[in-house]
């Protein structure tokens, strides 16, 4: 079943009328008919499960059978401060982002970025380009949200920013496979969000590292091999879903 986001507005107890780009896309390139069903999500985590009853030229209109929540979402929220890599890597990661189940992704300028946005009408085109890559990621992959992809921080915005978080994890090349990483990511599923540090192309910046954990942040180990930029918040977020929602069935 197709799913589309809406605002709570949309919404009148009864109907929902699909408004903008889903009209054409609902209309014209998935030609749906009348008596087809969709799910509407309002982007918070409740969907509406309803049957198409009408087209008009800017509006579809959806009798609403069923309200619930969506139910795909993690039970702790998981928070990506990912350093700017290179070329348009930071899309895939968004994407792959979220379909993992992401809450929210914050792009971070660190020592060792080699792409540097500082022009203000770059970096707005960018942040709509990323958050679009999100919403698509969102209805692909059947999530209760849509997750955002917030303005880029200096690493000490991002690591005050992450003070806010239950708990949060530095996948570190240095630091060993033992038992104490394995604690630290058992320890960091007991809270109800999740920081993810990931450092760009060449890593963290060994006085960043200095500077995390003397804020809190736990060093934490992905394995013997070194993983790219674009593969480590993958891995780091799917070790976090095998304990909350394989391992702790």
């Amino acid at each position: 079943m197709y799913r589309f986001y809406i605002d709570d507005n949309q919404y009148d107890g009864e109907f929902v009328r699909v408004t903008g780009s889903d009209v054409n896309h609902i209309s014209n390139v998935l030609r749906l008919q009348k008596g087809d069903w969709v799910i509407l999500c309002n982007g918070e985590g409740t969907d509406y499960t309803g049957r198409i009853e009408e087209f008009e030229p800017d509006e579809v209109l959806v009798k609403i059978l069923k309200v619930s929540e969506a139910g795909s979402e993690l039970p702790s929220k998981i928070y990506l401060f990912q350093g700017l890599p290179k070329s348009d890597k930071m899309e895939f990661i968004i994407q792959k982002a979220v379909e993992t189940g992401v809450f929210e992704v914050i792009p971070v300028n660190m020592k060792r970025c080699v792409k540097k946005i500082n022009e203000e009408k770059k970096l707005a085109k960018k942040l709509a380009r990323w958050n679009q890559i999100s919403e698509a990621a969102a209805k692909q992959s059947g999530r209760g949200i849509v997750p955002s992809v917030k303005s880029i921080m200096s690493f000490k915005e991002a690591l005050e920013y992450a003070k806010s978080l239950d708990y949060t994890l530095m996948p570190y090349e240095l630091e060993e496979v033992n038992d104490k990483s394995r604690e630290n990511f058992r320890e960091a599923i007991t809270g109800k969000s999740i920081g993810i540090f990931i450092g760009p192309e060449g890593g963290i910046d060994e006085s960043e590292v200095q500077l995390a954990l003397e804020n809190g942040v736990k060093a934490v180990s992905l394995g013997k091999r070194i993983l790219r930029t674009e593969t480590a918040g993958i891995v780091t977020t799917s070790f976090l879903i095998y304990l909350m929602e394989i391992e702790g069935c």
